[in-house]
Protein backbone atom coordinates (compact mmCIF):
# COMPACT_ATOMS: atom_id res chain seq x y z
CA UNK A 1 0.00 0.00 0.00
CA UNK A 2 1.41 3.42 -0.40
CA UNK A 3 2.37 6.06 2.27
CA UNK A 4 -0.31 8.38 2.59
CA UNK A 5 0.88 11.37 5.45
CA UNK A 6 -2.09 12.10 7.32
CA UNK A 7 -0.50 14.30 10.13
CA UNK A 8 1.53 17.47 10.09
CA UNK A 9 4.62 15.91 11.71
CA UNK A 10 3.97 13.18 8.17
CA UNK A 11 4.28 16.26 6.02
CA UNK A 12 6.83 17.75 7.76
CA UNK A 13 9.19 14.62 7.90
CA UNK A 14 8.40 14.36 3.90
CA UNK A 15 9.55 17.81 3.51
CA UNK A 16 12.76 17.14 5.00
CA UNK A 17 13.44 14.35 3.44
CA UNK A 18 13.11 16.66 -0.30
CA UNK A 19 15.17 19.05 1.20
CA UNK A 20 13.06 21.48 1.73
CA UNK A 21 11.46 23.21 5.09
CA UNK A 22 8.19 24.00 4.06
CA UNK A 23 5.37 23.97 1.10
CA UNK A 24 6.21 27.16 0.31
CA UNK A 25 9.81 26.68 -0.24
CA UNK A 26 8.76 23.59 -2.26
CA UNK A 27 6.44 25.62 -4.84
CA UNK A 28 8.92 28.79 -4.77
CA UNK A 29 9.72 28.36 -8.61
CA UNK A 30 6.03 28.99 -9.44
CA UNK A 31 4.69 32.38 -9.47
CA UNK A 32 3.00 34.21 -6.80
CA UNK A 33 0.22 35.24 -8.95
CA UNK A 34 -1.17 31.98 -10.30
CA UNK A 35 -1.04 30.66 -6.50
CA UNK A 36 -4.48 29.93 -4.83
CA UNK A 37 -4.79 32.81 -2.05
CA UNK A 38 -7.52 31.21 -0.83
CA UNK A 39 -7.66 27.42 1.12
CA UNK A 40 -9.13 24.97 -1.17
CA UNK A 41 -11.95 23.10 0.49
CA UNK A 42 -12.70 20.23 -0.78
CA UNK A 43 -15.13 17.75 0.82
CA UNK A 44 -14.36 15.33 3.35
CA UNK A 45 -14.14 11.58 2.68
CA UNK A 46 -16.09 9.45 1.52
CA UNK A 47 -16.60 5.46 1.45
CA UNK A 48 -16.66 3.80 -1.74
CA UNK A 49 -20.30 3.14 -1.66
CA UNK A 50 -20.86 6.88 -1.32
CA UNK A 51 -18.59 7.60 -3.85
CA UNK A 52 -19.99 5.37 -6.48
CA UNK A 53 -23.14 6.82 -5.83
CA UNK A 54 -22.14 10.19 -6.10
CA UNK A 55 -20.51 9.54 -9.57
CA UNK A 56 -23.70 7.85 -10.52
CA UNK A 57 -25.54 10.88 -9.59
CA UNK A 58 -22.94 13.31 -11.62
CA UNK A 59 -23.23 10.62 -14.54
CA UNK A 60 -27.01 11.21 -14.83
CA UNK A 61 -26.73 14.93 -15.28
CA UNK A 62 -25.49 14.27 -19.10
CA UNK A 63 -27.60 12.48 -21.83
CA UNK A 64 -25.60 10.14 -23.78
CA UNK A 65 -26.23 10.87 -27.84
CA UNK A 66 -27.68 7.58 -27.97
CA UNK A 67 -30.47 9.03 -25.76
CA UNK A 68 -31.19 10.90 -28.55
CA UNK A 69 -31.88 11.64 -32.21
CA UNK A 70 -29.02 12.72 -33.64
CA UNK A 71 -28.31 14.80 -37.19
CA UNK A 72 -24.93 15.25 -36.08
CA UNK A 73 -21.98 14.79 -38.39
CA UNK A 74 -18.96 16.84 -39.98
CA UNK A 75 -16.71 13.69 -39.60
CA UNK A 76 -18.40 12.03 -37.30
CA UNK A 77 -21.62 9.67 -37.75
CA UNK A 78 -24.45 7.63 -36.01
CA UNK A 79 -24.89 4.55 -38.06
CA UNK A 80 -26.35 1.31 -36.41
CA UNK A 81 -23.30 -1.40 -35.81
CA UNK A 82 -24.50 -4.37 -35.93
CA UNK A 83 -24.19 -6.66 -32.37
CA UNK A 84 -21.41 -9.00 -33.92
CA UNK A 85 -19.03 -6.21 -34.22
CA UNK A 86 -18.44 -5.23 -30.59
CA UNK A 87 -19.02 -9.44 -29.77
CA UNK A 88 -15.44 -10.21 -31.88
CA UNK A 89 -14.21 -7.02 -30.75
CA UNK A 90 -13.92 -8.29 -27.03
CA UNK A 91 -12.65 -11.62 -27.50
CA UNK A 92 -9.45 -10.73 -25.57
CA UNK A 93 -7.18 -12.19 -28.53
CA UNK A 94 -7.42 -9.01 -29.99
CA UNK A 95 -8.11 -6.11 -27.37
CA UNK A 96 -4.95 -7.23 -25.75
CA UNK A 97 -2.96 -7.41 -28.91
CA UNK A 98 -0.50 -4.81 -30.56
CA UNK A 99 2.45 -4.08 -32.40
CA UNK A 100 2.59 -7.82 -34.45
CA UNK A 101 6.47 -7.67 -34.88
CA UNK A 102 6.95 -11.39 -34.52
CA UNK A 103 4.90 -12.62 -37.29
CA UNK A 104 5.85 -16.25 -35.98
CA UNK A 105 3.13 -16.02 -33.27
CA UNK A 106 0.89 -12.98 -35.06
CA UNK A 107 -0.55 -14.48 -37.99
CA UNK A 108 -4.37 -14.15 -36.60
CA UNK A 109 -3.96 -10.25 -35.98
CA UNK A 110 -1.79 -10.05 -39.36
CA UNK A 111 -4.85 -11.75 -40.92
CA UNK A 112 -7.10 -8.93 -39.41
CA UNK A 113 -4.75 -6.05 -40.74
CA UNK A 114 -4.58 -7.74 -44.55
CA UNK A 115 -8.36 -8.74 -44.40
CA UNK A 116 -8.68 -4.68 -43.78
CA UNK A 117 -6.19 -3.39 -46.25
CA UNK A 118 -7.64 -5.60 -49.24
CA UNK A 119 -11.02 -3.70 -48.46
CA UNK A 120 -10.11 -0.38 -48.30
CA UNK A 121 -7.75 -1.04 -51.69
CA UNK A 122 -11.40 -2.23 -53.13
CA UNK A 123 -13.26 0.36 -51.77
CA UNK A 124 -11.00 3.35 -53.01
CA UNK A 125 -9.92 1.71 -56.38
CA UNK A 126 -6.56 2.03 -55.75
CA UNK A 127 -3.45 -0.06 -55.40
CA UNK A 128 -2.37 -0.71 -51.55
CA UNK A 129 -3.66 1.07 -48.48
CA UNK A 130 -1.76 0.79 -45.32
CA UNK A 131 -2.47 -0.58 -41.53
CA UNK A 132 -4.62 2.75 -40.46
CA UNK A 133 -3.49 6.36 -39.38
CA UNK A 134 -4.91 7.82 -36.28
CA UNK A 135 -7.88 9.71 -37.89
CA UNK A 136 -8.61 10.98 -41.21
CA UNK A 137 -7.10 14.35 -39.87
CA UNK A 138 -3.62 12.51 -39.65
CA UNK A 139 -3.98 10.76 -42.62
CA UNK A 140 -4.82 13.64 -44.82
CA UNK A 141 -1.74 15.49 -43.44
CA UNK A 142 0.72 12.12 -43.98
CA UNK A 143 -0.75 12.01 -47.38
CA UNK A 144 0.04 16.03 -48.13
CA UNK A 145 3.31 15.47 -46.70
CA UNK A 146 3.99 12.21 -48.83
CA UNK A 147 2.94 14.55 -52.07
CA UNK A 148 5.94 17.36 -50.63
CA UNK A 149 8.03 14.53 -50.16
CA UNK A 150 7.73 13.19 -53.96
CA UNK A 151 7.35 16.06 -55.69
CA UNK A 152 10.18 17.84 -54.40
CA UNK A 153 7.88 21.02 -54.00
CA UNK A 154 6.85 22.78 -50.55
CA UNK A 155 2.99 24.23 -51.39
CA UNK A 156 -0.02 22.72 -51.11
CA UNK A 157 -3.36 23.91 -51.80
CA UNK A 158 -6.22 22.33 -49.88
CA UNK A 159 -10.00 23.28 -50.07
CA UNK A 160 -11.20 25.76 -47.49
CA UNK A 161 -14.33 22.84 -48.05
CA UNK A 162 -12.13 20.22 -46.65
CA UNK A 163 -13.17 19.33 -42.77
CA UNK A 164 -11.87 22.10 -40.46
CA UNK A 165 -10.06 20.38 -38.00
CA UNK A 166 -8.19 18.72 -40.90
CA UNK A 167 -6.95 21.49 -42.02
CA UNK A 168 -5.99 22.61 -38.84
CA UNK A 169 -3.89 19.36 -38.38
CA UNK A 170 -2.25 20.32 -42.03
CA UNK A 171 -1.12 23.58 -41.15
CA UNK A 172 0.17 22.46 -37.67
CA UNK A 173 2.75 19.53 -39.24
CA UNK A 174 3.39 22.09 -42.33
CA UNK A 175 4.93 25.19 -39.96
CA UNK A 176 7.74 22.61 -39.00
CA UNK A 177 8.48 21.47 -42.26
CA UNK A 178 8.81 24.50 -43.94
CA UNK A 179 5.59 23.91 -46.30
CA UNK A 180 3.38 26.88 -47.70
CA UNK A 181 -0.41 26.00 -47.04
CA UNK A 182 -2.67 27.57 -49.56
CA UNK A 183 -6.20 27.23 -49.13
CA UNK A 184 -8.83 27.36 -52.01
CA UNK A 185 -12.01 29.51 -51.76
CA UNK A 186 -15.59 28.27 -52.12
CA UNK A 187 -18.71 28.84 -54.48
CA UNK A 188 -21.89 27.86 -53.96
CA UNK A 189 -21.12 24.73 -51.36
CA UNK A 190 -18.06 23.58 -53.49
CA UNK A 191 -14.16 24.58 -53.95
CA UNK A 192 -14.15 27.32 -56.40
CA UNK A 193 -12.08 26.24 -59.53
CA UNK A 194 -11.25 29.83 -61.00
CA UNK A 195 -9.20 30.16 -57.67
CA UNK A 196 -8.20 27.04 -57.88
CA UNK A 197 -6.42 27.61 -61.48
CA UNK A 198 -5.40 30.77 -60.56
CA UNK A 199 -3.04 29.44 -57.55
CA UNK A 200 -2.23 25.94 -58.68
CA UNK A 201 1.44 25.94 -60.80
CA UNK A 202 4.52 24.34 -60.88
CA UNK A 203 5.40 25.06 -57.39
CA UNK A 204 2.54 22.78 -55.98
CA UNK A 205 3.35 19.65 -54.58
CA UNK A 206 -0.44 18.42 -54.15
CA UNK A 207 -4.67 19.74 -54.44
CA UNK A 208 -6.00 17.97 -51.31
CA UNK A 209 -9.84 18.14 -51.51
CA UNK A 210 -13.01 16.26 -49.47
CA UNK A 211 -15.12 14.11 -51.31
CA UNK A 212 -18.35 14.86 -50.43
CA UNK A 213 -17.21 17.96 -48.56
CA UNK A 214 -17.26 19.76 -45.45
CA UNK A 215 -20.76 21.15 -46.61
CA UNK A 216 -21.79 17.91 -47.93
CA UNK A 217 -21.45 18.75 -51.27
CA UNK A 218 -19.99 16.81 -54.18
CA UNK A 219 -17.13 18.68 -55.41
CA UNK A 220 -16.15 18.13 -60.04
CA UNK A 221 -13.12 15.94 -58.72
CA UNK A 222 -12.46 14.79 -62.01
CA UNK A 223 -11.75 18.41 -63.58
CA UNK A 224 -9.66 19.00 -60.22
CA UNK A 225 -7.82 15.77 -60.93
CA UNK A 226 -7.01 17.94 -64.48
CA UNK A 227 -6.00 20.65 -62.76
CA UNK A 228 -3.66 18.73 -60.21
CA UNK A 229 -1.91 16.35 -62.80
CA UNK A 230 -1.60 19.17 -65.37
CA UNK A 231 0.91 21.36 -62.99
CA UNK A 232 2.77 18.23 -62.10
CA UNK A 233 0.92 17.60 -58.25
CA UNK A 234 -0.89 15.29 -57.07
CA UNK A 235 -4.35 14.81 -56.19
CA UNK A 236 -5.32 13.93 -52.68
CA UNK A 237 -9.24 12.75 -51.52
CA UNK A 238 -10.39 12.52 -48.11
CA UNK A 239 -13.62 10.51 -48.65
CA UNK A 240 -16.42 9.13 -46.72
CA UNK A 241 -16.11 5.18 -46.86
CA UNK A 242 -20.17 4.70 -46.61
CA UNK A 243 -20.39 7.00 -49.53
CA UNK A 244 -18.07 4.86 -51.83
CA UNK A 245 -20.28 2.46 -52.05
CA UNK A 246 -22.54 4.81 -54.38
CA UNK A 247 -19.70 7.38 -55.65
CA UNK A 248 -17.14 6.41 -58.08
CA UNK A 249 -13.85 5.19 -56.25
CA UNK A 250 -11.16 7.83 -55.83
CA UNK A 251 -9.39 5.64 -58.12
CA UNK A 252 -11.53 5.92 -61.07
CA UNK A 253 -11.23 9.71 -61.17
CA UNK A 254 -7.73 10.07 -60.83
CA UNK A 255 -6.86 10.25 -57.45
CA UNK A 256 -3.19 9.64 -56.44
CA UNK A 257 -4.04 9.13 -52.73
CA UNK A 258 -7.09 8.44 -51.09
CA UNK A 259 -7.52 9.14 -47.00
CA UNK A 260 -10.60 9.09 -44.76
CA UNK A 261 -12.33 8.91 -41.69
CA UNK A 262 -13.32 4.97 -40.77
CA UNK A 263 -15.06 5.47 -37.59
CA UNK A 264 -18.63 4.92 -39.82
CA UNK A 265 -17.79 1.70 -40.36
CA UNK A 266 -18.26 0.19 -36.80
CA UNK A 267 -17.56 2.64 -35.07
CA UNK A 268 -19.85 4.75 -32.15
CA UNK A 269 -19.66 8.75 -31.73
CA UNK A 270 -17.53 8.48 -28.67
CA UNK A 271 -16.30 11.77 -27.34
CA UNK A 272 -13.67 12.30 -30.34
CA UNK A 273 -12.18 8.67 -30.50
CA UNK A 274 -10.37 6.54 -30.41
CA UNK A 275 -10.78 6.55 -34.48
CA UNK A 276 -9.54 5.21 -37.88
CA UNK A 277 -7.61 6.96 -40.66
CA UNK A 278 -7.87 5.30 -43.89
CA UNK A 279 -5.03 5.56 -46.41
CA UNK A 280 -4.94 4.02 -49.91
CA UNK A 281 -2.55 5.10 -52.82
CA UNK A 282 -1.03 4.30 -56.18
CA UNK A 283 1.72 1.29 -56.42
CA UNK A 284 4.23 4.00 -56.88
CA UNK A 285 3.74 5.41 -53.69
CA UNK A 286 4.43 2.31 -52.05
CA UNK A 287 7.93 2.74 -50.04
CA UNK A 288 6.84 6.35 -49.12
CA UNK A 289 3.39 5.49 -47.46
CA UNK A 290 3.56 6.21 -44.03
CA UNK A 291 2.27 3.24 -41.28
CA UNK A 292 2.16 -0.10 -41.70
CA UNK A 293 1.75 -2.38 -44.22
CA UNK A 294 0.91 -5.98 -43.82
CA UNK A 295 2.46 -8.66 -46.81
CA UNK A 296 1.21 -11.81 -47.82
CA UNK A 297 4.55 -14.07 -48.69
CA UNK A 298 5.93 -17.80 -48.23
CA UNK A 299 7.80 -19.72 -45.11
CA UNK A 300 11.05 -21.66 -46.24
CA UNK A 301 8.86 -24.71 -46.66
CA UNK A 302 6.68 -22.91 -49.13
CA UNK A 303 4.02 -21.52 -46.69
CA UNK A 304 1.87 -18.87 -46.87
CA UNK A 305 2.21 -16.90 -44.47
CA UNK A 306 1.75 -12.70 -43.14
CA UNK A 307 4.02 -9.94 -42.54
CA UNK A 308 4.74 -6.61 -41.80
CA UNK A 309 7.03 -5.57 -45.03
CA UNK A 310 8.50 -2.42 -46.21
CA UNK A 311 9.86 -1.59 -42.79
CA UNK A 312 12.38 1.04 -43.63
CA UNK A 313 9.14 3.52 -43.62
CA UNK A 314 8.85 2.86 -39.58
CA UNK A 315 10.58 4.88 -37.00
CA UNK A 316 11.84 1.78 -35.14
CA UNK A 317 13.56 0.77 -38.10
CA UNK A 318 15.25 3.59 -39.40
CA UNK A 319 14.54 6.74 -37.75
CA UNK A 320 16.59 9.49 -39.94
CA UNK A 321 15.05 7.98 -42.80
CA UNK A 322 11.38 7.68 -41.58
CA UNK A 323 8.36 8.94 -44.16
CA UNK A 324 6.45 9.61 -40.93
CA UNK A 325 5.86 10.44 -37.15
CA UNK A 326 3.88 7.95 -37.03
CA UNK A 327 4.38 4.41 -35.45
CA UNK A 328 1.58 2.47 -34.52
CA UNK A 329 -1.70 2.32 -36.23
CA UNK A 330 -5.38 1.78 -34.98
CA UNK A 331 -5.72 -2.23 -35.21
CA UNK A 332 -8.84 -2.57 -32.74
CA UNK A 333 -10.11 -0.09 -35.07
CA UNK A 334 -9.14 -1.21 -38.03
CA UNK A 335 -10.65 -5.01 -36.76
CA UNK A 336 -14.23 -3.06 -36.16
CA UNK A 337 -14.06 -1.50 -39.80
CA UNK A 338 -13.18 -5.55 -41.15
CA UNK A 339 -15.94 -7.12 -39.30
CA UNK A 340 -18.80 -4.00 -40.35
CA UNK A 341 -17.32 -4.38 -43.82
CA UNK A 342 -17.46 -7.86 -43.94
CA UNK A 343 -20.90 -8.59 -42.30
CA UNK A 344 -22.60 -6.00 -45.06
CA UNK A 345 -20.70 -7.04 -47.66
CA UNK A 346 -21.06 -5.10 -51.21
CA UNK A 347 -24.86 -4.93 -50.98
CA UNK A 348 -25.22 -4.32 -47.64
CA UNK A 349 -23.09 -1.79 -47.72
CA UNK A 350 -25.11 0.04 -50.67
CA UNK A 351 -28.13 -0.71 -49.13
CA UNK A 352 -26.93 1.92 -46.18
CA UNK A 353 -25.46 3.99 -48.17
CA UNK A 354 -28.77 4.59 -50.26
CA UNK A 355 -30.86 5.19 -46.80
CA UNK A 356 -28.61 7.64 -45.93
CA UNK A 357 -29.22 9.66 -49.66
CA UNK A 358 -33.15 8.90 -49.84
CA UNK A 359 -33.21 9.85 -46.28
CA UNK A 360 -31.08 13.00 -46.58
CA UNK A 361 -33.21 14.28 -49.69
CA UNK A 362 -36.23 13.38 -48.12
CA UNK A 363 -35.79 15.93 -45.30
CA UNK A 364 -33.87 18.67 -47.67
CA UNK A 365 -36.86 18.50 -49.81
CA UNK A 366 -39.08 19.51 -46.77
CA UNK A 367 -36.50 21.97 -45.40
CA UNK A 368 -34.65 23.26 -48.08
CA UNK A 369 -30.89 23.43 -48.44
CA UNK A 370 -28.80 26.40 -48.31
CA UNK A 371 -26.59 25.18 -51.99
CA UNK A 372 -27.69 23.98 -55.24
CA UNK A 373 -24.94 21.49 -55.33
CA UNK A 374 -25.76 17.79 -55.62
CA UNK A 375 -25.11 16.13 -51.57
CA UNK A 376 -24.97 12.66 -49.99
CA UNK A 377 -26.15 12.24 -46.95
CA UNK A 378 -25.10 15.74 -45.42
CA UNK A 379 -26.18 19.58 -46.50
CA UNK A 380 -26.26 23.14 -44.92
CA UNK A 381 -29.87 24.56 -44.41
CA UNK A 382 -30.55 27.71 -43.31
CA UNK A 383 -32.44 28.33 -40.22
CA UNK A 384 -34.78 31.60 -39.58
CA UNK A 385 -33.11 32.04 -35.96
CA UNK A 386 -29.66 32.31 -34.38
CA UNK A 387 -28.75 28.67 -34.61
CA UNK A 388 -27.51 27.97 -31.16
CA UNK A 389 -31.14 29.35 -29.56
CA UNK A 390 -32.92 26.84 -32.12
CA UNK A 391 -30.47 23.88 -31.32
CA UNK A 392 -31.33 24.22 -27.09
CA UNK A 393 -35.00 24.13 -28.37
CA UNK A 394 -34.13 20.91 -29.97
CA UNK A 395 -32.30 19.39 -27.13
CA UNK A 396 -34.54 20.30 -24.72
CA UNK A 397 -37.24 18.00 -27.24
CA UNK A 398 -34.20 15.03 -27.66
CA UNK A 399 -32.99 15.88 -30.90
CA UNK A 400 -29.20 16.66 -31.52
CA UNK A 401 -30.17 19.09 -34.28
CA UNK A 402 -26.80 19.50 -36.62
CA UNK A 403 -23.77 21.83 -36.56
CA UNK A 404 -23.60 25.44 -36.83
CA UNK A 405 -21.59 26.35 -39.17
CA UNK A 406 -20.91 29.99 -38.31
CA UNK A 407 -18.08 29.13 -36.02
CA UNK A 408 -15.86 27.64 -39.41
CA UNK A 409 -17.41 29.91 -42.00
CA UNK A 410 -18.76 33.26 -40.60
CA UNK A 411 -20.43 33.87 -43.87
CA UNK A 412 -22.92 30.97 -43.09
CA UNK A 413 -23.84 31.96 -39.19
CA UNK A 414 -27.99 31.34 -39.76
CA UNK A 415 -27.12 27.79 -41.16
CA UNK A 416 -26.74 24.28 -39.84
CA UNK A 417 -24.97 21.25 -41.08
CA UNK A 418 -27.56 18.11 -40.69
CA UNK A 419 -26.32 14.94 -41.28
CA UNK A 420 -28.85 11.81 -41.95
CA UNK A 421 -28.29 8.25 -41.49
CA UNK A 422 -30.05 5.01 -42.05
CA UNK A 423 -31.05 5.06 -38.12
CA UNK A 424 -33.21 8.45 -38.71
CA UNK A 425 -36.73 7.34 -39.40
CA UNK A 426 -39.50 9.24 -41.22
CA UNK A 427 -41.02 10.28 -37.32
CA UNK A 428 -37.53 11.99 -37.08
CA UNK A 429 -36.77 13.22 -40.09
CA UNK A 430 -40.40 15.22 -39.60
CA UNK A 431 -40.06 16.01 -35.94
CA UNK A 432 -36.82 17.72 -36.71
CA UNK A 433 -38.80 19.47 -39.92
CA UNK A 434 -41.15 21.08 -37.64
CA UNK A 435 -37.80 23.24 -36.36
CA UNK A 436 -36.47 24.14 -39.54
CA UNK A 437 -39.62 25.31 -41.94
Amino acid sequence: MPYLPNTEADVEAMLRKIGVKSFEELVADIPPEIRASAAIELPGALSEMEVAEAVTRLSQTNRPASDLISFLGGGVYDHYIPAAVDHILLRSEFYTAYTPYQAEVSQGTLQVIYEFQSLIAALTGLDVANASMYDGATALTEAGLLASSHTRRKRILVSSLVNPQYRQVLKTYAVGLGIEVVEIGRSQGQSDLDDLKSKIDGNTAALLVQHPNFLGCLEPVEEMAGLAHGAGALLVVSVDPISLALLRAPGDYGADIATGEGQPLGMPPSCGGPYLGLFAAKQQFLRSMPGRIVGLTNDVQGREGLVLTMQAREQHIRREKATSNICSNEALCALAATVYLSLLGRSGLKKVAELCLQKAHYLADKVGTAFPAPFFREFAVRVRERPEAMLSRMRQAGILGGIPLGKYYPELDDCLLVAVTEKRTREHLDRLAEFLI
